[in-house]
């Protein structure tokens, strides 16, 4: 869930943004339990979030995104089912 920036300083007049670099951090306890509870608020496949985990293993924020990204696709996934589609047709056209 964080990243620390190191930053090379040889000297103030050289400094400019491309010499800073990130380096990924793991999850710590405290981010897997919120990662934990993010997940379980909603509905999600065990797969989903083993590789959640995985991934918090190497790279917390990664993790967090991973899941972000997960919640937000399912939820635009079920928000698209039109209701309409699955009503019956208000006429009857089988007297032809």
């Amino acid at each position: 869930m964080s990243k620390l920036l190191i930053e090379d300083n040889f000297d103030d007049n050289f400094y400019t943004s491309e010499w800073a670099e990130t380096v990924t951090v793991p999850a710590t306890d405290d981010d897997l339990l919120i990662l934990t509870q993010k997940l379980s608020n909603q509905f999600v496949p065990t797969k989903v979030f083993f590789q959640a985990v995985a991934i918090a293993a190497y790279d917390g924020a990664s993790a967090f995104r991973y899941a972000d990204n997960y919640l937000t696709s399912a939820k635009h996934k079920n928000r698209r089912k039109n209701p309409l589609l699955f009503r019956k047709p208000l006429t009857n056209f089988d007297y032809n």
